[in-house]
This record gives C-alpha cells, sequence and structure tokens, in this order.
C-alpha cells in the first residue's frame, strides 16, 4: 500500500511539539528576574550570571550533543534533554540561595537545552530529508519561537499571580509532557522504517551513505566526544568556519543573550508593566515563526552568505533606534521594532545550517553544533555585560549601542564569507 504522508513529516512534526515543549525556558529569565529579584534581593548581575551559565552550557553541549544523537539515537537524546529541563524548572522553586539557581537554572536546563538545542533542528533535516531541508529547518527552529508564544504570556501571568513558582511548574510541565510522544513517535533514521529520506533517491540514498560511512556505522559505534572534538579539528582549518562562528556569536549576543534575557527589565525601567513587556515578546514570537519558515524557503533559493548580511544589517537598525522606542506605554513605533525583530530574530539559522552543509559535507550537523555553540557564548557574554551596564549606569543604552555596532561587523564578516568546497574528511577512529 503507498503512503500518503511520508514519515519524515511525522518525526518532523514530532520533532516541532520537542522544540515547543523545550522553548518554555527560554521565555522565563526576562518574566521571572523582577520577581526573583522582589523576593530574594538578588542584583541583575547575579541572575544574568545564572542565564549566561545556562547560554554557555547551551551552547558548549549543542555539539556533543549532535554526535550523541548520531551514537545513540535521536530519540533517546532528545527525551533524556526534556527530562533535564523539567528536572531544573520543578527544582527551581526549592532555591533559598543565589548559588542554587545556578545550578538548576544553570547546570541542569543548561545541559537539556544544549541537547535540544538548533543543532537538533539541523539533524532532523540532514538525517530525514534531502528535499526542503531549508523549509524543515526554518519550521523546527520556528518550533522555539512558537514555544515562546505558547509560554511566555501564559508566564508572565502566572509570575504576577500566584507567582513565579507556578510559572516554573508549568515550564517543567511542558517539557515533561512531550517525552511520550517523543518516545513513540520519533525515530532515529529513515533505515528504521525500511524507508529513504524524503526526496531520495536510491542512487543518492547509496551515495549519501558511502559519504557518511566514517561517520557512523550501525556495527561499530563511535565516541560522540571524539567525533565532535574530530569535526572541529576539520572545520578549524577553514576559515568560513570562523566566519560562521563570528556571525554566529553576535546573534547570539543580540537575540537571547541581550532582548531574551534584558527586553522586560529594560521596558520596565521605562516604567512599562512586564505583562506588557512580556506580551511584545511573544509578538516577537509570532513573527518569529513567519520570518524563520521564509527564510528557510528563500534559503533553498538564494545565497545564504548574501541572506546573512542582509538578516544582520537590519537587526542592527532595530537595535540602534530602540532606546528611544521604549517608554511607559505601547507605541506604534515599538510594535514596528518587535515586528521587524521578530522576522529577523533566528532567520539566520536556515542560511547558517545549509553553509555547514555544503562545506562540511557529514561533519555538518556536529560543525554547527560548534557555530552554535559560539552563539550561545556571545549570548551569555551579553547577557552578564548588559546586566553590569545596568547595574553600574542604570540603564541600558550603552548595551543596545554597543549590539548595533557588533551587527554591522557580522553583516560585513558574512557578506565577505568566501566559497569553500566541501571537505574531505579523515575517518574517526572507532570506540574502543
Amino acid at each position: 500500500m503507498r503512503r500518503r504522508i511520508h514519515p519524515a513529516w511525522l518525526v518532523a512534526a514530532v520533532a516541532f511539539l520537542a522544540l515547543v515543549g523545550a522553548a518554555g525556558f527560554r521565555a522565563a529569565p526576562g518574566v521571572l528576574m523582577v520577581p526573583l529579584q522582589q523576593e530574594f534581593g538578588w542584583s541583575t548581575t547575579v541572575l544574568s550570571f545564572a542565564v549566561s551559565i545556562n547560554l554557555v552550557l547551551f551552547g558548549l553541549t549543542a555539539p556533543f550533543a549532535a554526535a550523541l544523537m548520531e551514537r545513540f539515537g535521536i530519540r533517546i537524546v532528545t527525551a533524556v534533554a526534556l527530562v533535564l529541563i523539567g528536572a531544573g524548572s520543578a527544582l527551581t522553586v526549592l532555591v533559598q540561595q543565589s548559588w542554587q539557581i545556578l545550578l538548576t537554572w544553570g547546570l541542569l536546563i543548561g545541559l537539556g537545552t544544549g541537547s535540544m538545542a538548533l543543532v537538533f533542528a539541523a539533524t532532523i533535516a540532514n538525517t530525514w530529508f534531502v528535499e526542503h531541508r531549508g523549509l524543515v529547518v526554518g519550521i523546527l527552529t520556528a518550533g522555539s519561537a512558537a514555544g515562546q508564544l505558547v509560554f511566555l504570556p501564559v508566564i508572565a501571568a502566572l509570575a504576577q499571580n500566584p507567582g513565579w513558582r507556578a510559572a516554573s511548574l508549568l515550564i517543567a510541565a511542558g517539557a515533561l509532557a512531550v517525552v511520550p510522544l517523543v518516545l513513540r513517535f520519533l525515530r532515529n533514521a529513515p533505515a528504521d522504517l525500511g524507508v529513504l529520506a524524503y526526496g531520495a533517491s536510491p542512487e543518492e540514498e547509496k551515495a549519501d551513505s558511502t559519504a557518511d560511512e566514517y561517520v557512523v556505522a550501525a556495527t561499530v559505534p563511535v565516541n560522540a566526544a571524539v567525533r565532535a572534538l574530530q569535526a572541529l579539528k576539520r572545520a578549524a582549518r577553514v576559515r568560513t568556519f570562523w566566519a560562521l562562528v563570528a556571525g554566529f556569536a553576535i546573534c547570539g549576543a543580540t537575540t537571547n543573550g541581550l532582548i531574551g534575557t534584558h527586553f522586560i527589565p529594560s521596558a520596565h525601567d521605562h516604567g512599562m508593566p512586564e505583562t506588557t513587556a512580556a506580551g511584545l515578546l511573544a509578538v516577537v514570537g509570532v513573527f518569529d515563526i513567519v520570518g524563520t519558515i521564509a527564510s528557510g524557503w528563500l534559503t533553498d533559493r538564494f545565497n545564504p552568505k548574501i541572506l546573512l548580511a542582509v538578516y544582520y544589517q537590519f537587526r542592527g537598525v532595530g537595535l540602534l533606534v530602540l532606546p528611544v522606542l521604549l517608554s511607559s506605554t505601547v507605541q506604534p513605533s515599538i510594535i514596528v521594532f518587535v515586528v521587524i525583530y521578530g522576522l529577523d530574530w533566528v532567520a539566520t539559522v536556515p542560511p547558517t545550517a545549509a553553509i555547514c552543509r555544503k562545506v562540511f559535507g557529514p561533519d555538518g550537523a556536529v560543525v554547527f553544533g560548534w557555530v552554535f555553540a559560539a552563539h550561545q557564548l556571545g549570548a551569555a557574554a551579553a547577557a552578564v555585560l548588559a546586566g553590569y551596564i545596568r547595574d553600574t549606569t542604570g540603564q541600558y543604552t550603552y548595551a543596545w549601542f554597543g549590539a548595533a555596532a557588533l551587527c554591522t561587523v557580522a553583516a560585513v564578516v558574512s557578506a565577505s564569507m568566501r566559497k569553500d568546497v566541501r571537505l574531505t574528511a579523515e575517518p574517526v577512529p572507532a570506540e574502543a
């Protein structure tokens, strides 16, 4: 009997839901920062440091998670990651000292979200799809935005009444609710169901298997750490890798690190209620979905490095004017900002993943993990630095201006990226 819907689309749908469930915490720090300060008296710098630990682990876990998915399978790694996010969020309600939130927000949730990072979307797309890879990466990346859209207004409302602990439990429930779906429906590879990747011909599948056999074989287990580090060693010889690292570090600094963490506190400084500011971030999430899917479609058709340059420059213009747009009420100008910023939020992911796949071939998903690590390191640095600027100057203005300048740097670096040929990789030693 002929299949009407290729199973790759079911896998993509479950992966989308998993990313939605994992996205709850991404909406949390900006909303919960003020209630935690009010209850415990912790400084913005302390809470920003907890977010930074999370972002660093979020990034550094990603390349190893990609290798672990190759070694143990996508399904198991994803389920464990969701459990870690749920455990970290639930245990947050018990914190009494600032070091404890470094463990929950930082360690547990950082490891969990790192394993569910954007490299997960690239792995699904590379494994299950030959056609429409850019579009699939865009759709899956939009899952995180959809999660922010779903969770952010509810978290903001719960943080006000009954309190931030209820919001933390909601995040835990969102992550854990997806685990049964992952275990039941997420499959590791098309071969598990006896099918080819979507859009693949038998000849293409054989060629891909030949190209990939040095990476992973069903009968020869590969050490995930060795796999990730060997991919990094190969990628580090290529200038395109460092251009992607520089651009994505700035991308992380200007999204998760700055806007994602400090937009709500900054709006609160201007007299805007936290729930209103959270609603504006939810609008960012709505248009992030549109922008990321559109970026995936564009990536399948246009030069990805030019797309990156345009995205970064538009973002820089938005950050440059943000300080004059913030006020105690929602004005049309700030709506325009959140719409444009939402369209641009993670539109950089599909072209970056496409360049990784094109240049690094079978290493593409793991190399994208390392590039994403730079994204999160940039985010972590921006989160701490912006918190320090706020504590020392009483405002965020210098943080916005500095981020705008960095976006121009990212645009120039992306536009000048040279064209590299696909690498021929060395074998990865098998695990003893």
